[in-house]
């Protein structure tokens, strides 16, 4: 019986998961019905958003800011450091799921026959085939085009996080930030459904993420209106603007030498993590999808009990001893 080397072991195990993952994605655009997670879920109704340009960092400060949450609940690194086999699945250990177009995409440009790390000799060599295949929005004067590569994958992302929403699951939304318009509509879609939201901006200079750039296996042109410099540029611009929209819930990471956090930031990352939903739409959704699914109890046990952790039940809990001690008293009631 031949034997397997770790790295061997690994390999099959990351090949493994990289096809369920596709079967799982398949499954879940053809019958987002199947998804049967929700209210017993831990993290749910949170929203994290990430910012900053390309070559900031921002999967690492995730890994360090969030430290045993990067393991057990986005699942991004191993407790050696290393990249996890789910660190590129959509499907990941805990509750919260990983949103990101930039690996559906790189996995397009691969089935297209595109090196990733050829985008940027593309775009200098026939900028036209790099818009109209690679990254071009599409041409409403030209409907009979193929959409984009990028376009696809970006629709293909909204459909596949469609049912992650609709349970309400927890979201760890990864982007630049380029697009304040972008970012305050997804804030406020996600605050509509009842999520808490909150924004880790991952600041470097430009000098920093062009060197950055070079060594990234998907290098980005550093010109033109989708290249490394304009995106810096429009995240700088944007910084002060989500500082205000998130308010309490915004962290700035100084991420121009790589290494950990200020542990004031870790603590009011996982204060957002751990604390109850306080969003008053997410709240009243919570019992109602308790109600819903016969829930009578948040002890463990039997048809009507809780079938999430004893950490969940606690948080709802706490949930509502605040709702309740927040709510107005009642005219010849004492609270308790």
């Amino acid at each position: 019986m031949s034997r397997f080397s770790k790295d061997d072991l690994r390999d099959l195990i990351a090949e493994v998961v990289s096809s369920l993952n596709n079967q799982q994605e398949t499954m879940l655009l053809e019958r987002p019905e199947t998804l049967e997670e929700g209210v017993f879920d831990p993290q749910i109704l949170k929203c994290i958003f990430m910012a900053g340009g390309p070559g900031s960092g921002k999967s690492y400060s995730a890994d360090a800011l969030l430290d045993q949450h990067a393991n057990e609940i986005f699942g991004l690194t191993k407790e050696d450091g290393k990249a996890s086999v789910f660190a590129n699945a959509s499907f990941l250990p805990g509750g919260m799921k990983y949103v990101n177009s930039d690996r559906l995409f790189e996995k397009a440009l691969a089935a297209s026959g595109i090196s990733a790390g050829d985008l940027e000799k593309i775009y200098k060599d026939n900028p036209a085939r790099y818009d109209a295949q690679i990254t071009g929005a599409p041409d409403s004067e030209q409907p009979y085009n193929p959409a984009s590569i990028r376009t696809v994958e970006k629709d293909r992302l909204k459909r596949l996080r469609a049912p992650y929403e609709v349970e309400r699951l927890g979201l760890l939304v990864d982007g630049t930030g380029k697009s304040r318009k972008k970012i305050t509509g997804q804030k406020e879609r996600a605050e509509a459904m009842g999520y808490d939201t909150y924004m880790i901006f991952v600041n470097t200079t430009l000098e920093v993420a062009k060197q950055r750039n070079q060594k990234r296996a998907r290098t980005l042109p550093e010109d033109g209106p989708d290249g490394l410099i304009a995106m810096w540029q429009a995240c700088q611009d944007n910084l002060e603007y989500y500082q205000q929209l998130f308010g309490k819930n915004f962290a700035l990471v100084d991420n121009n030498v790589y290494g950990p956090p200020p542990e004031e930031i870790k603590a009011d990352v996982e204060r957002f993590i751990e604390s109850p939903v306080e969003n008053p739409k997410g709240q009243e959704w919570i019992e109602s999808e308790l109600e819903r699914r016969g829930v009578a109890t948040l002890d463990p046990g039997g048809p009507e009990g809780f079938r999430g952790d004893k950490k969940s039940a606690a948080r709802i809990k706490q949930m509502r001893h605040q709702r309740q001690a927040a709510a107005p008293p009642v005219p010849g009631e004492k609270k308790a």
